[in-house]
């Protein structure tokens, strides 16, 4: 068994990132430059069985997403890191703990990630915490929705090209859903690039939008007599 599969179309970069985690883990990886030649492998190699996708958000023949989505329905519980199309020093929150790995990339909080993953029991779900998935996209400019759902509860937020457009739960819209989604545990998600906004609630910069519904969240948690 071959636990862990890395995606990203520098192959070299892939190898290197394989030779760091056999070094530091013991782990085999198996490494792909394509979301085809990555559904391929797994079709002639059966005896991969990806317990953890590392893979490469943005690439040529690539869409971290898409990928990921793909393959959790053949292999449940598979954990999820990605390696964004930016780098760490664009990162406006320090998310702990992340998913998220931009150049350079941080080995030892990587290593910790992977191993962290392969121990958790099988058919575990692939959960983020909201704010690492909302600038994942932001900084990404990513277009479309992403969905997320934590226990009984679910929401969605749309983008256009990196902006925060509209947020919507069940009982709330614009900043008082992202209050709201803030608020969760980690959740799983879905992303759907064809989807649009039905409308604009929100019109601030992304990292302001999300710094203001956290202000508020923790503003909320606080007594009466301290707000």
């Amino acid at each position: 068994m071959i636990p862990l599969l890395i995606a990203h179309q520098d192959a070299e970069i892939g190898d290197q990132l394989a030779s760091m985690v056999k070094e530091y883990t013991g782990y085999d990886c198996a490494v792909c430059t394509s979301e085809s030649e990555t559904l391929v492998l797994l079709r002639r190699r059966p005896e991969i069985q990806p317990r953890l996708l590392l893979t490469q958000l943005e690439g040529e023949g690539l869409d971290g997403f898409n990928l990921g989505a793909a393959l959790s329905e053949n292999y449940p519980g598979l954990q999820t890191l990605f390696c964004p199309p930016y780098a760490a020093a664009a990162q406006r929150m320090e998310i702990s703990p992340s998913k998220v790995f931009p150049e350079p990339i941080d080995g030892e909080r990587l290593v910790t990630t992977i191993e962290r993953s392969i121990r958790m029991i099988p058919g575990a779900p692939d959960l983020f915490h909201v704010l690492d998935l909302l600038q994942l996209c932001c900084l990404a400019r990513r277009s479309g929705a992403l969905q997320m759902v934590t226990g009984g509860l679910s929401g969605t937020v749309y983008f256009r090209e990196g902006r925060l457009l509209h947020a919507e739960t069940p009982g709330a819209e614009g900043k008082e859903a992202l209050v709201e989604l803030t608020s969760w545990p980690e959740v799983e998600f879905a992303y759907d690039r064809g989807l649009v906004a039905p409308t604009v609630t929100l019109k601030a910069n992304w990292d302001e939008l999300l710094i203001e519904a956290m202000t508020e969240r923790q503003r909320r948690a606080l007594p009466d007599w301290r707000r």
